[in-house]
């Protein structure tokens, strides 16, 4: 039996257990408690525009109010109000043009995009009209933005359009940048706390577990992200696409330890990279090159084209979708197969219950019994 180095789950009395889990369950219930009083998600504002009574619809321009890095994003949406009855039903298809143009500070007008922009949009009434997402900027360059909308082949009775800007609120970027540098400090704690606690051992004698956290909690700092304030100070996708980066590669190498960890039950001694690993790294690397192709090419639309949706436009990689949702069934059913096959190795284990002599809390310590020990037949000793 390979030596192990002790891990302190082994030495946790039951008050201990509960403990940790009042603690856990009190952090959560603070985060909860924060994101309900704490302030909004989304602000809205609505633009200032009317259509006067006007019988043909011409290219809107509307401007925005003044934006700060804190807003984040941006988006402007468009609710109908027909001017028929409220029981009426319709569903109709029209062309939509959208262009985008950054003010700067000292007022002058840059171009985005130097085109316009158009989408086909289907526009849905049941009694009200439902939303309509214009146009949509992942980051903000400028203090305010123009954006000119036109709507084509839309032969309706329309009363009135309304106009709204959405944006992050700043209140809440500012919580989000205190948050995440809160999370990033106690991460850092527990990983040196870690490395610290093992530095006597040799890694050869860590545990399986022990090895992954090793790998996990450096992770688990990447993805609180230390860089995020750096959205707020440079205008560029890339920090954003850095967060998204990080957080794909921790949940795929979370979900990775949960196959090593099921299948390590039944696999003691020592496991071959080929047969043990392999496979493993085959499925989840699929996994993780399938988000971050979805993640990439959403976000590189999203640059082009102001007027990309991937709940609508999702015929250009509707193919990769199904190949990610396929990946995590064919995942699934190896976590479930793995966790089925261990918990029945285990009930069929010997000596189940049993600690080995070099991690059992207290040995040689008076006042211990260790009578379990010696009531195991000798061979059995010599062999553990």
């Amino acid at each position: 039996m390979e030596p192990l180095a002790p891990m302190r789950l082994y030495t946790l009395s039951k008050r201990h257990f509960v403990l940790v889990f009042v603690v856990f369950f009190v952090c959560f219930g603070l985060t909860v408690f924060v994101g309900i009083r704490g302030p909004k998600v989304i602000q809205t504002s609505a633009a200032n525009f009317s259509l006067s009574n006007s019988k043909k619809l011409k290219p809107i321009q509307i401007l925005s109010n003044p934006l700060s890095t804190y807003n984040q994003q941006l988006w402007l949406t468009c609710v109908v109000e027909l001017d028929q009855s409220k029981e009426t039903s319709i569903q109709t298809s029209f062309l939509m043009t959208v262009k985008v143009d950054g003010v700067a500070q000292d007022g002058t007008t840059m171009f985005i995009h130097n085109k316009v922009h158009n989408r086909t949009r289907t526009l849905t009434c049941a009694g009200k009209c439902a939303e309509i997402i214009v146009a949509h900027l992942g980051y903000l360059n400028y203090t305010q933005y123009t954006v000119t909308v036109g709507f084509e082949h839309l032969k309706l009775a329309i009363k009135e359009m309304n106009f709204t800007w959405k944006t992050y609120d700043p209140a809440f970027s500012q919580l989000e940048i205190w948050f995440r540098f809160v999370f990033v400090v106690l991460t850092f704690i527990v990983t040196c706390l870690f490395a610290h606690s093992l530095r006597k051992f040799s890694m050869r004698d860590w545990g399986m577990e022990q090895k992954w956290m090793s790998i996990l909690l450096p992770l688990l700092l990447l993805y609180n992200d230390p860089f995020f304030p750096l959205s707020f100070l440079v205008n560029s996708w890339f920090p954003g696409m850095l967060d998204d980066l990080f957080q794909s590669v921790f949940l795929c190498a979370l979900l990775l330890f949960w196959l090593c960890v099921y299948h390590g039950i039944r696999v003691q001694g020592e496991r071959k990279c080929l047969t043990f690993y392999l496979p493993k790294f085959f499925i989840v690397g699929l996994l993780w090159l399938a988000s971050v192709t979805l993640g990439i090419w959403q976000t590189v639309n999203e640059l082009h084209d102001p007027m990309y949706q991937y709940r609508v436009d999702t015929g250009n990689f509707q193919g990769m979708k199904i190949f990610f949702m396929v990946v995590a069934a064919v995942y699934i059913l190896y976590l479930l197969f793995l966790i089925v096959r261990a918990c029945s190795e285990l009930r069929h284990m010997p000596y189940v219950g049993k600690c080995h002599i070099t991690n059992c809390p207290g040995q040689g310590e008076p006042g211990v019994d260790l009578t379990w020990w010696e009531e195991w037949p000798e061979s059995t000793q010599q062999e553990a």
